[in-house]
C-alpha cells in the first residue's frame, strides 16, 4: 500500500490519501521541487527564502556520500557567465560568492591547430570572462546551501522517482506519487509543484495531460564523449598552478566535422569532451586500433596530454552521449499548480554555454514574477510562459548554430575578419554597437531574443564592411602589384 504524506503536516505520519489530500489547505504553502540539479537546488533555495515550505526529490542517491561512488561520465563542465552569476546574486550575494569559490576566469578561446600552432581570440571587449567550473562541485555546493535551512523549511529526499502527477484544484493539494529504492511508494500532498527533472522530465510528461502542450525534440548528429587530461606533475608558475594547458582559456581542437575542447579544473586537470557524429564514433569503435590512428592523427599535441592508452581506453569504455533539443509552451499548469524551468522545458545543446545560465535565469524570471505579483501563482506562471518563451526558443537555435561556428568558422579566414571587425566597432561604438557574444554572454540585463534582433540588425551591416574591405584589399592588392611589377623585372634582369 502506498505511503500517502502531506508536506504541509508532516508530524502526522501516515495519512489516508483522502485526509491527506481532498481539499486541505496549507498553513504556509508547500512546494515540491523534482530535480536536485542546478536549478531545482536553486529554485528550491530562492523558494525557501520566499517562505514557502520546500521539498526536493531527486530519483539518484545523494552524491554527496562517500558510497555514491558511481562518477557521472557523461558531464560537460560549465561556463558560468553573466547571466548565471547575476542569477545566482538575485537569490543571495553570499551564497553566491560561497558556491562560485572554484571557478577558472576564461577570457577566450585557444584554438589547437593541426599543426600545433596555438591561437587565442578573445571573448570580451574590456577583458570580460566566462568562468570554468565542474558541474558536480557546483552541485553538490548548491546542495549544501539547502542544508544550511532548517528541517522544517527545506527537506532533501533522494531516491525518490516521480512515477505521476495528479492534478486537482487550485485551491486543493497536488497529489505525487513516488517509488522509492525499496519498492515503496510514496504519495506526497503540495500546493504546488516545481520541475527540473531535465530533458527527459516527468514532470512535463505529466503535465501533457493536463494541458494542451507544444512539444517538440530532436536529436542532433553529434555524439559526445568525455575524456581528461590530467593535473601536470610540476607546479607551472606562469600558469600558477599545475595546468598543463594554460586555464584562462577554453580550448578547442577544431576539425571541421568534429572537435574536441578542454575547460581547466580547480586541481589543474582539464575536462575533455570530445564531439563528432554518431556514424564516425561508431565505425571508429569497430576495433581499438583505429581509435588510436583516429585520436594520434587528428590530436596529437591533446594526446601527450592524456596519454593515448588512456584516451583510447576513455573513448570506447566511457558512455556515449547524445545531444538533444526541447521546445516546449506553455510551461504551466493554470491556476499555478505546477510550472517546469531549467531542461524541463528548453533542452539545448551545449555549444553556447548558456544551458546552465539560462536555467539558473528562469530562477530569477520567476522569482521576480512572484514578487512583482505578490506571490500569485497563478499570475505568475501565467506571465512566465507570455514573457519567457521568445527568448528561450532564441538561445536554443542559438546553441545548434554555434556548433558550426566552434568546429568550423573559428579556422576561416572571413570568419574571422567579420569578428574583427565586430569586434572593432564594438570598442568604438560602446553601448551602440554590441556583438552578439557580448549580448549573450555577458550582458545579462538584454534578453536573448532581443539580443538576436540587435544582432541580426548589426550583421546586414557587417556584411557590407566586410565586402567594402575585401574589395579595397582587392584593388590596393593589383596596384600595390602594378607599381612594383617594373621593379621586380628590373631585379630579374641583374
Amino acid at each position: 500500500m502506498a505511503k500517502i504524506t502531506n508536506l504541509t503536516a508532516l508530524s502526522t505520519g501516515r495519512l489516508t490519501a483522502k485526509k491527506a489530500l481532498k481539499g486541505l489547505v496549507a498553513m504556509s504553502e508547500s512546494v515540491a521541487v523534482v530535480g536536485a540539479g542546478l536549478v531545482g537546488c536553486l529554485a528550491a533555495i530562492a523558494l525557501a527564502k520566499r517562505g514557502y515550505k520546500v521539498t526536493v526529490f531527486d530519483y539518484r542517491k545523494d552524491p554527496r556520500e562517500k558510497s555514491t561512488t558511481d562518477r557521472n561520465l557523461r558531464s560537460i563542465n560549465l561556463a558560468i557567465s553573466s547571466r548565471g552569476i547575476t542569477s545566482l546574486e538575485f537569490v543571495d550575494v553570499e551564497m553566491a560568492e560561497r558556491v562560485l569559490k572554484d571557478i577558472i576566469p576564461m577570457k577566450g578561446r585557444m584554438i589547437h591547430h593541426l599543426n600545433g600552432r596555438e591561437e587565442s581570440q578573445i571573448y570580451g571587449l574590456f577583458g570580460e570572462t566566462i568562468n570554468s567550473i565542474d558541474r558536480a562541485v557546483l552541485n553538490n555546493y548548491l546542495l549544501d546551501e539547502l542544508d544550511r535551512f532548517d528541517s522544517d523549511k527545506v527537506q532533501l529526499k533522494f531516491s525518490h522517482k516521480l512515477k505521476k502527477i495528479k492534478f486537482r484544484d487550485p485551491k486543493e493539494l497536488q497529489s505525487c506519487v513516488f517509488s522509492t529504492d525499496d519498492g515503496v511508494e510514496q504519495v506526497y500532498g503540495v500546493n504546488f509543484i516545481v520541475g527540473c527533472d531535465g530533458c527527459y522530465s516527468t514532470t512535463r510528461d505529466q503535465m501533457q495531460r493536463e494541458v494542451r502542450m507544444r512539444y517538440s525534440q530532436e536529436y542532433i548528429d553529434c555524439c559526445y564523449i568525455e575524456l581528461y587530461i590530467p593535473p601536470s606533475k610540476t607546479y607551472v608558475e606562469e600558469f600558477r598552478g599545475n595546468f598543463s594547458l594554460t586555464p584562462d582559456h577554453l580550448h578547442i581542437w577544431p576539425r571541421h566535422k568534429f572537435m574536441l575542447i578542454a575547460l581547466a579544473n580547480k586541481d589543474g586537470s582539464f575536462t575533455s569532451t570530445f564531439f563528432g557524429p554518431w556514424k564516425l564514433v561508431e565505425s571508429l569503435l569497430e576495433s581499438r586500433s583505429r581509435v588510436e590512428e583516429f585520436l594520434q592523427e587528428n590530436f596529437p599535441d591533446a594526446m601527450a596530454l592524456m596519454g593515448l592508452e588512456n584516451a583510447v581506453q576513455c573513448f570506447m569504455t566511457y558512455p556515449k552521449g547524445a545531444l538533444m533539443c526541447v521546445e516546449c509552451e506553455p510551461y504551466h499548469v493554470p491556476g499555478g499548480r505546477c510550472i517546469i524551468l531549467g531542461d524541463a522545458a528548453h533542452s539545448m545543446v551545449p555549444f553556447y554555454g548558456q544551458g546552465m545560465n539560462c536555467g539558473f535565469e528562469d530562477v530569477k524570471v520567476l522569482m521576480k514574477l512572484l514578487d512583482a505579483n505578490h506571490g500569485d501563482r497563478a499570475k505568475a506562471f501565467q506571465a512566465y510562459t507570455e514573457t519567457r518563451h521568445r527568448d528561450l526558443t532564441a538561445i536554443i537555435k542559438l546553441a545548434v548554430r554555434n556548433y558550426r561556428e566552434m568546429s568550423h568558422d573559428v579556422t576561416s579566414m572571413a570568419f574571422l575578419l567579420k569578428k574583427k571587425i565586430d569586434s572593432w566597432l564594438g570598442k568604438l561604438l560602446k553601448d551602440t554597437w554590441l556583438p552578439l557574444y557580448t549580448m549573450v554572454s555577458f550582458r545579462a540585463d538584454i534578453p536573448y531574443s532581443k539580443a538576436v534582433a540587435i544582432s541580426n540588425r548589426q550583421n546586414k551591416i557587417l556584411n557590407v564592411i566586410q565586402a567594402l574591405v575585401v574589395a579595397s584589399v582587392s584593388v590596393l592588392g593589383y596596384k600595390a602589384l602594378r607599381l612594383c611589377y617594373p621593379i621586380i623585372r628590373r631585379l630579374k634582369r641583374s
